[in-house]
Formats: structure tokens, C-alpha cells, sequence
């Protein structure tokens, strides 16, 4: 398991909780979770709850981040951004193509498959384990202000200067040689 922190270099956040139904923290995805290019996979997108988001929050993000994807970048899963402070849980297939589960103003950026829906976890056979960071954002903005065509990249540029807080949930997958 590779040991660097993508959120280390990142401004200090207040930290709250987030949950889920789906995956533990530090546990494997279920299969449903991967890419539906993996044996038994079906890019469904995980439940996530949050609480204790810091006083002041107007709206959230959530990302999901493989730093170990060998890329030099790593690979962007998914990015929602715009959902209402009143919202603090997303339903599991909240992220299918038209993010049907994502709540009115919300809407999905492409990931780094261009594809603005959730897509699963899809290590390279024999890799070894990968992280994937899930995380909420809690932001000082009602609207971030990014374009729906964005890369999550530039969410996250943008996002820099109005978190508030971070709850962060991380799972693992591997796929065998």
C-alpha cells in the first residue's frame, strides 16, 4: 500500500464524519463498485452520509480519488459538485449517467474518463492496492462556480480557497494478475 496522503500538501480543513452503507473506512470495495470493465463490476456509486460539518457551510462536494493509479496524476472516479447544505447523504447509485439521485442544483463533473458519472474502481491486474479517497467537502459557497464540462482538477483548484471541512472515507480494491 503506497503511504502518500493526496490531501497532505492541501490547506488544513476542519474534519467531520462521513459514512457508508457500501464500503467501510480502509475496507475493500464491494464488486458492484468497480468498473463495469472488471469481472462483476457495475459502476454503481456509493452511500455516503456526513455529520458535523463546521458551522458556516453553504454547500458540499464529494470526490472520489485514486492517488496509486499509475498515471503520475492518479484517476479521478467522480466529482459532484453544488449540493445544498441542507443534503448530508447521497444515495448508493446516486451517480449513474444522469445523476438521477443527486439532489435538484447538484450536477456531476467528467471524471478522467470524461464521463461526468461515477466510475468504478479499475486497478491494473497485479498493481497491487489502490486507495480511493471518498470525500465530502464541506465549502463556504452556495455555488462553486465551475462549469459542468470542468475536470475535477479544476474543482479542486477552485475549491482550495472554501473548505471549511473535509470528512474523508477511504476504500481499497485490487485485481489479481
Amino acid at each position: 500500500m503506497r503511504t502518500n496522503d493526496p490531501f497532505a500538501r492541501l490547506p488544513e480543513a476542519a474534519s467531520f464524519t462521513a459514512t457508508s452503507t457500501t464500503v467501510g473506512d480502509g475496507s475493500p470495495w464491494p464488486p458492484e463498485q468497480f468498473s463495469s470493465g472488471v469481472p462483476g463490476g457495475k459502476d454503481i456509486s456509493p452511500q455516503l452520509s456526513w455529520s458535523g460539518a463546521p458551522e458556516g457551510t453553504k454547500s458540499y462536494a464529494v470526490t472520489v480519488y485514486d492517488p496509486d493509479a499509475p498515471t503520475g496524476s492518479g484517476f479521478w472516479h467522480w466529482a459532484v459538485a453544488d449540493i445544498p447544505a441542507s443534503v448530508t447523504e447521497l444515495a448508493e447509485g446516486a451517480g449513474d449517467d444522469a445523476g438521477s439521485g443527486l439532489p435538484e442544483g447538484a450536477f456531476q463533473l467528467p471524471n478522467d474518463a470524461r464521463a461526468a458519472r461515477y466510475m468504478g474502481a479499475a486497478p491494473p491486474a497485479g498493481h497491487g492496492p489502490h486507495r480511493y479517497f471518498v470525500v465530502v467537502h464541506a465549502l463556504d459557497v452556495d455555488s462553486i462556480g465551475v462549469p459542468a464540462d470542468a475536470t475535477p482538477a479544476l474543482l479542486g483548484f477552485t475549491m482550495s480557497g472554501h473548505i471549511l471541512g473535509r470528512a474523508v472515507l477511504t476504500a481499497t480494491a485490487e485485481t489479481s494478475a
